[in-house]
């Protein structure tokens, strides 16, 4: 995040979908800001939330998941946490990284999901996984879609990840210039390229291709693997919700500003570390460390030398930035019993569901300085976590755009917090219309959620 309003790399790669939210089959702004159906107990109910909700996220998780796909060398892992692996590799491919230059065989294998019907057929797709992955190893996931006119989309790279970035590992990268005419990938996003044709994405199917140095017996595992589609109304500004929820969680508060100048082969610095800052806080909020030897790296003089550490490991060389969606919640499930989306919420109430189970959530938002009192910023594109409510319902957030970790916890105007971030369209500084994030949020929980924390992300359309 930048202190200045300036278009970011994201803004500007958005600029071309900012009509992807026009009116032609969507659902009103209203009902994506009605709130969601109370059960008494500060959450809310999950079948009727689902009933109003312009967004479907749908994920592949169980052992019956990963055995109903269709395999070409991979085999499911059973456990206390399923997921997929490499058997009997089906072959053996090259790979030139485009960031090294470096041409390596790799051993390969595929699992595909099912087709999945959306709900909500879609402007915007945007998928997310989580994955262990030695060194040596590493995942590629596509996408391939049908749209609403029964034509197919191409197969769509959404990304090529691993958490290392050693010798032994690719480096992690989306992939641009991906287009048919029709939709296009921006970054993390597949993206119809004009909505108001009416066009939407019917239906997907994700491919995994897992991969390994050949001859050795190391393999990726996928635990979690999902997408989020989405058909959010065209909006400057959106009904107010009402507070149902008041409460704070003690998560630990770190400032991207402390870090300006530090490691600049990552995005220039910490000045725009807001992404992995905001996703450090929350992995040691669910009880994340890394060890001094992860750590080593680190100029010892630095503080909150952990912070660096997930710079370094969300960043996306293609984007030269921080700021990857999906690559921040793959960063996050590294950790041990954590798993993470990126999905779309509706509203505060929806927030305040999750507040009220235990579970914090990052945001993403842009907004003027004169739009957020007591932000002293404006920015085209900046995270934040959200961790609390007050009791006239302000929004409670650890902001990394602060001078120090103890001036990072601020409170914001519900109303101002709540249209800011929903939104789909506002005014830059310069008077002209740009596109907002229209609710994105990462949640990351644990791997084994609780009775009551199942229920709230199932309110939120997380299962």
């Amino acid at each position: 995040m930048s202190r200045v309003e300036q278009p970011s790399r994201r803004a500007l790669l958005a600029a071309a979908v900012a009509a992807a939210a026009v009116a032609g089959g969507a659902v009103p702004a209203a009902a994506l800001a009605t709130p969601t159906g109370g059960t008494g107990d500060g959450t809310a109910d999950p079948d009727r939330a689902a009933a109003r909700r312009p967004v479907d996220y749908r994920a592949w998780t169980t052992f019956q998941d990963w055995r109903h796909g269709t395999a070409r060398g991979t085999r499911p892992v059973a456990g206390a946490r399923p997921g997929v692996a490499i058997g009997a590799p089906a072959g053996t491919t090259d790979y030139t990284d485009p960031h090294t230059g470096t041409t390596a065989a790799w051993e390969y294998a595929t699992w595909t999901s099912p087709v999945h019907r959306l709900a909500v057929p879609a402007t915007e797709v945007i998928a997310s996984w989580n994955a262990h992955t030695p060194a040596g190893t590493w995942i590629e996931v596509e996408l391939k879609g049908t749209y609403s006119d029964g034509t197919d989309t191409p197969w769509y790279v959404m990304g090529r990840w691993t958490a290392g970035d050693g010798d032994q590992d690719i480096r992690r990268t989306s992939v641009d210039d991906q287009s048919d005419g029709r939709s296009s990938i921006w970054t993390d996003t597949f993206s119809i390229d004009d909505a108001s044709t009416g066009l939407r994405l019917a239906s997907y199917r994700l491919r995994l291709t897992l991969h390994r140095r050949p001859g050795t017996r190391t393999t990726p595992t996928v635990w979690r693997l999902g997408a989020m589609g989405s058909d959010i109304p065209d909006r400057f500004t959106v009904p107010a919700s009402t507070p149902r929820h008041a409460g704070e969680l003690r998560v630990p508060r770190y400032s991207q500003e402390i870090h300006k100048g530090q490691y600049p082969e990552y995005d220039n610095g910490g000045e725009a570390w807001c992404s992995p800052t905001s996703s450090q806080m929350i992995v040691e909020y669910w009880g994340g460390r890394l060890t001094a030897e992860q750590l080593a790296w680190v100029d010892p003089s630095y503080a909150d030398p952990q912070v660096c550490h997930a710079a370094r490991y969300t960043y996306d060389n293609q984007y030269a930035g921080c700021g990857n969606w999906p690559f921040n919640a793959a960063y996050a499930a590294t950790f041990e019993g954590i798993q993470g989306v990126v999905t779309r919420l509706g509203s505060l109430t929806d927030l305040e569901t999750l507040i009220a189970a235990g579970i914090p959530a990052i945001t993403s938002q842009s907004f003027l300085e004169e739009e957020l009192t007591g932000s002293g910023y404006g920015t085209s594109g900046h995270l934040m976590t959200v961790i609390g409510f007050t009791a006239d319902g302000d929004v409670i957030a650890n902001d990394p755009a602060s001078d120090d970790d103890d001036a990072v916890r601020r409170v914001y105007k519900r109303r101002e917090w709540e249209n800011i971030w929903l939104r789909t369209k506002r005014y830059n500084a310069s008077g002209k219309v740009v596109s907002g994030t229209g609710g994105v949020c990462y949640l990351y929980f644990p791997a084994h959620p609780s009775a009551r924390q199942r229920k709230a992300l199932a309110a939120v359309g997380v299962r």
